[in-house]
């Protein structure tokens, strides 16, 4: 019998993965100061081509989203033409390529964002150091008010049409680790008493107004996104009411023909309290009935275990990608994988 994880993955009407693996999005900020996409990152994801999914690293969606040097943007000419190169060369290998788009709100610092406060669902404060960026501190933001929360929406659907003139198969939505979208739907980050704040149904509002317009402006088929439900990475403390907001956010998304959900955590074996001793991915599975990749430092073994047992549908695979380029050809003919350290990431191998 065909291993599962080398089988073809309907996704929808319009596109099938060649495998079930997926090359999980990681920042590698090796854009220029620009945010451009070089050369050097078109030959990185071919050579990843054998995926049956790849997964770009976070792609900034206007000038004032970001708080990382050199990531790539998704709102500029220059950008689209050269993130064109990446696409056009995947395709010719037989890849499928969606950009992840990003928003990081209050994970920034004024250095970024011409001396503005980082912004937020709400006021905050942030003592953590950003990484990749001269270990900056973040420290307070300042509330979204709500025609920048409008802007913000319009610029997620912009960026996905931008996308898909670069001729990417799709976006993910980075709804997950801390950023913009998370921090809207947690209640350590989200005190907002208006429409976006207060109820699940409030707090849910933000992300489902970016993935219906940029369903809309795209296809839904092409939009997928990407959650962490427990309270993990920049700062993000978890609440037991924070199970109620993802509940009806995902109760939602399945009345939307959207292409996936996707686990965003490192370690897919921690459970959290908040989530009522689940893992991310158990308590997704639980209450979302579409395609659901799973991520978070699975084993090939695992990955397989978990698919037949119907946990996930399909595994993204991190920094095993980074250190084998050719991580498929690798499994296929069971040849040991390249070790992942920390160097790697001071080049695109």
């Amino acid at each position: 019998m065909k291993d599962i994880l080398l089988k073809e993955y309907k996704l929808n009407n319009m596109l099938i993965l060649k495998n079930r693996i997926v090359m999980a999005p990681m920042t590698r900020a090796k854009a220029t100061d620009e945010l451009v996409p070089t050369d050097a990152m078109v030959e990185y994801y071919v050579r990843r081509s054998s995926a049956g999914l790849i997964i770009t690293e976070g792609t900034v969606i206007s000038e004032d989203a970001s708080g990382y040097n050199n990531v790539p943007g998704i709102f500029s000419e220059a950008q689209v033409k050269h993130w064109k190169k990446v696409t056009d060369k995947v395709h010719h290998h037989n890849g499928l390529i969606f950009l992840q788009i990003w928003h990081v709100g209050r994970v920034s610092h004024p250095t970024f964002l011409k001396g503005k406060l980082p912004i937020a669902p709400s006021e905050t404060e942030m003592t953590q150091r950003l990484h990749r960026s001269e270990n900056l501190i973040p420290g307070k933001s300042r509330a979204a008010s709500v025609q920048e929360i409008q802007e913000i929406i319009e610029n997620y659907a912009i960026a996905a049409t931008n996308a898909i003139k670069a001729g990417f198969d799709g976006v993910e939505i980075h709804g997950a680790n801390g950023y913009l979208i998370d921090q809207f739907l947690h209640h350590h980050t989200n005190r907002r008493q208006d429409n976006y704040g207060g109820t699940p149904e409030n707090m849910a509002r933000f992300a489902l107004d970016v993935v219906r317009a940029c369903g809309e402006a795209i296809g839904y088929e092409r939009v997928g996104l990407r959650l962490s439900p427990g309270g993990y990475l920049n700062q993000i403390v978890g609440d037991a009411r924070d199970a109620e907001v993802f509940k009806f956010l995902l109760a939602e998304l399945n009345k939307l023909p959207i292409a996936y959900i996707h686990t965003g955590n490192f370690d897919d074996s921690q459970k959290f309290s908040e989530l009522n001793q689940m893992t991310m991915t158990e308590f997704m599975r639980k209450h979302y009935h579409g395609t659901l990749i799973g991520c978070g430092g699975y084993s090939f073994k695992q990955a397989r275990e978990n698919i037949e047992n119907n946990l996930f549908d399909l595994v993204a695979i991190g920094r095993p990608f980074i250190a084998n380029p050719d991580l498929i050809d690798r499994y296929i003919h069971e040849k040991p994988l390249v070790p992942y350290h920390n160097a790697m990431l001071d080049t695109l191998y």
